[in-house]
């Protein structure tokens, strides 16, 4: 467990820039979903889970004393998934843009409530050593996050593998920010292994969305260079792909019926 003790000047200037890292790294994102107008393989559960997730985070890093950068990362991580959310909500699911933004304040007010009553509860049984609450804390906030970055692989399943819907700018910059977290969490005095398995799994799961869509870049590179070519896009052949699959598997289908009707005239 750590305490302020613990935290040397390295852990905050590394906080600091994990903290800095994460306090923008959804911003282009949110500039993505505006300008495209749309948030197709970019999930709602996502953006939800990640919300949640940092109100057990708060609480447990708050309770653990670690260097401040990283007790304020929480916070800022679950305001603008939210707003990422409340997009989601806008373009995706038909809500209206007041409904929408209702939504997302008062998430942000429940959110905060429930994490300040958490705090509030476990720090009188922390502070006279029962630390088996807390921990309870961290352990849901470790499964949260890590639910939160499954939604986008059932995206990459039903693609192929393929990333669409997220900006590489933000997803370059959220990994960044887990690495500098986990680094500072390794200069502090002790390691809280908890706290650094959080940053861990954000590290290891964004990397495997990355490896995806090379891998789905390799398999599809002679129809990108036909798109290319063609002066098309590669969504154009793609579905010009998927409507000649249909049509044969339709053929086909249709000469199976023609045979067996055949079969049973004879």
């Amino acid at each position: 467990m750590s305490n302020a003790g613990d935290v040397t000047v390295a852990s905050n200037v590394l906080g600091t820039i994990g903290t800095v890292l994460w306090c923008i790294q959804l911003v282009p994102q949110i500039w993505y979903n505006w300008k495209r107008k749309k948030t197709d393989g970019f999930p709602a559960a996502m953006m939800f889970l990640w919300a949640s997730c940092s109100v057990p985070m708060g609480a447990y890093l708050i309770l653990q004393q670690v260097n401040i950068p990283l007790q304020i990362q929480p916070q800022i991580f679950c305001f603008f998934s939210l707003i990422s959310w409340s997009q989601i909500l806008y373009y995706n699911h038909n809500y209206s843009r007041a409904k929408a933004a209702l939504i997302c304040a008062a998430t942000i007010v429940l959110f905060g409530g429930l994490e300040t009553l958490l705090i509030l509860t476990l720090r009188i049984p922390y502070n006279n050593g029962v630390r088996w609450p807390d921990l309870v804390v961290g352990v849901v906030a470790a499964i949260l996050l890590t639910a939160g970055l499954l939604p986008p692989y059932y995206e990459l399943w039903k693609r192929d593998g393929r990333v669409i819907g997220f900006n590489w700018v933000f997803l370059g910059i959220d990994t960044m920010g887990g690495l500098f977290s986990l680094f500072a969490l390794a200069a502090q005095g002790t390691f809280d292994i908890l706290a650094g398995v959080l940053y861990i799994i954000v590290v290891a799961l964004e990397v495997g969305i990355y490896i995806s869509h090379l891998i789905w870049r390799f398999r599809y590179r002679q129809l990108r260079r036909e798109a290319k070519a063609a002066g098309k896009s590669i969504d154009d052949l793609l579905e010009l792909q998927r409507n000649d699959t249909e049509e044969n598997q339709d053929s086909e289908k249709g000469l199976g019926v023609g045979n067996g009707d055949d079969g049973q005239t004879e």
